[in-house]
């Protein structure tokens, strides 16, 4: 297996990865394995992996089996969620220091294929992923949805983030979680 920075030639099989487990095709009984929520097309990667180098891939026999997206504010605020997170980030700090644009950026989904859950691919695409914004900003920011307590559970054990407090958008309930990145 390789964890490595994704390139065009991965997207196929990361869109698959993100459509089998995206919240809409995922039954409700199967929905405390983990999902994502976030809907992303082909050009938004392709512009997320050439803007911002954001696309983590763990890759087995030529298949994308995990990946991790990551980008500046700037990148993300076209999506209304996240220019909500924008408008209440400085409402959250993480060892004494509130959470800006310019100190941190925003970091998921992550989604690892069924096959490959608790098998490491998490942590080694987790960490790539946080080492690879390290020389831009130091902290790394996300959301997790409270509906999904086994994406916060690997956050807090295996990736080491913290709770920096919760919020609500849309209907739905969210943990808001920072990490520094060094």
């Amino acid at each position: 297996m390789e964890i490595r920075y994704a390139t065009p030639s991965d997207l196929d099989s990361l869109l698959d990865l993100l459509q089998a487990n995206h919240a809409n095709n995922v039954p409700d009984d199967e929905k405390k394995n983990g999902f994502v929520t976030t809907n992303i097309t082909k050009e938004q990667l392709c512009d997320l992996i050439d803007k911002e180098n954001g696309v983590t891939v763990a890759v087995d026999g030529g298949r994308v089996v995990g990946f991790a997206l990551a980008g500046s504010w700037d990148y993300w605020k076209p999506w209304p969620l996240f220019s909500y997170m924008i408008d209440i980030l400085e409402s959250y700090e993480l060892d004494g220091q509130t959470m800006t644009t310019e100190n941190s950026y925003q970091y998921g989904p992550i989604c690892v294929d069924k096959a490959y859950r608790g098998t490491g691919v998490f942590e080694k695409v987790f960490t790539f992923s946080l080492e690879s914004m390290a020389d831009r900003f130091p902290y790394m920011v996300t959301f997790i949805n409270q509906i999904n307590p086994r994406s916060y559970a690997a956050h807090t054990r295996k990736g080491g983030m913290t709770e920096s407090g919760k919020f609500d958008w849309n209907g739905n309930h969210y943990w808001m979680m920072a990490i520094r990145t060094k």
